[in-house]
């Protein structure tokens, strides 16, 4: 297949895309390589990826509308993985406009090339963070999320709403993908374990926020990319046992479906941060801080619905994850 995958040089997006190429399906990568991080590392997971004579680049903004059309228009994409956005839920206090023209705007061009090129498949990041200010766990798909307690939150919302509007209005199959804390080799560097590892690597301490009374979901990259792709391939369909008396948040009579996409094995960030030092070999200084606006103390991923659908089963521990992420950093940042 053809398949456009955004946010291509990003943390997921390079993952992604490397296992489309593998499995013979031709690739092209869009980004728009912002300094929101280290350009630097972007490039480089992009370099991961261009030798691969089924790989294109293009740089272009999601928001770009004109250039996104001309994009649909040109290349007709079978299927599209959307993984460019604004990410970050702390940044997302302080420049909410960003996420308005990546997260909303982006969208919607997205959606816009998809309808007009007839992709047969969307599928698109959503996150757990809709699940917002929700405390019972663990998260289900059939759960309201109309709590959100962060802009990034709510954009997230936005896109799975916007979305079921186009699968109802033009029959266009779409599948967000609520991420639950994605960690691993190539990772982002404002993400905790990125933050954790080189802070300690350095003998600086460590900012533990909630007093280390969190809970995350953690879950490795190469069991979100597995779940990705087995989503792409089944597309989304309507449910004929939908009740419009009682409306699921998580079925619709339209090609729309929403899942959680985690480890369902919530951990404890103290023995997270345990597993980074054994990896380390060494002790953090913990500088321990209350719970950050916007941020939640614990998210628990309920799987169930996208393993009957794909048969998503993650398979790696938090033990492995983390080593195999350290053992990645101490080579690339040559420590």
């Amino acid at each position: 297949m053809k398949i456009l995958v955004t946010g291509a040089a990003g943390f997921i997006g390079m993952h992604a895309s490397e296992r489309l190429l593998a499995r013979g399906d031709q690739v092209l990568g869009l980004d728009n390589l912002n300094d929101y991080y280290d350009p630097s590392l972007k490039e480089s997971r992009l370099a991961r990826l261009t030798p691969n004579a089924a790989f294109r680049f293009v740089k272009m903004d999601v928001a770009d509308r004109a250039g996104m059309e001309r994009l649909f228009a040109e290349e007709k994409f079978d299927r599209v993985i959307h993984l460019a956005a604004q990410a970050g839920v702390r940044y997302s206090l302080q420049n909410p406009h960003a996420y308005v023209d990546s997260n909303l705007v982006g969208f919607m061009n997205i959606l816009e090339g998809c309808r007009h090129s007839k992709v047969q498949h969307l599928v698109y990041a959503s996150s757990s963070s809709v699940y917002g200010g929700n405390t019972k766990m663990p998260f289900s798909e059939h759960d309201s999320v109309d709590h959100p307690v962060s802009i990034y939150a709510a954009t997230k919302k936005a896109n799975e709403l916007m979305a079921h509007t186009y699968s109802h209005l033009y029959g266009l199959p779409t599948t967000g993908l609520r991420f639950f804390t994605v960690y691993g080799p190539w990772g982002r560097p404002d993400m905790a374990l990125f933050l954790f590892t080189k802070a300690i690597l350095e003998g600086r301490p460590i900012d533990v926020f909630n007093h280390g009374k969190m809970k995350r979901d953690f879950t490795f990259i190469d069991d979100i990319v597995e779940g990705v792709i087995r989503t792409m391939d089944h597309t989304a369909e309507s449910d004929p046992d939908f009740d419009a008396d009682r409306p699921d948040p998580g079925r619709s009579k339209a090609p729309f479906r929403v899942f959680n996409i985690g480890n369902h094995d919530p951990v404890e960030l103290m023995a997270f941060v345990e597993a980074i030092e054994r990896a380390l070999g060494k002790q953090a200084e913990k500088n321990f801080l209350p719970l950050q606006d916007g941020d939640v103390p614990a998210t628990y991923a309920d799987t169930a619905e996208l393993n009957a659908w794909t048969g998503f089963a993650p398979a790696t521990s938090v033990a492995d994850g983390v080593a195999r992420f350290v053992d990645w950093y101490r080579s690339y940042y040559k420590v």
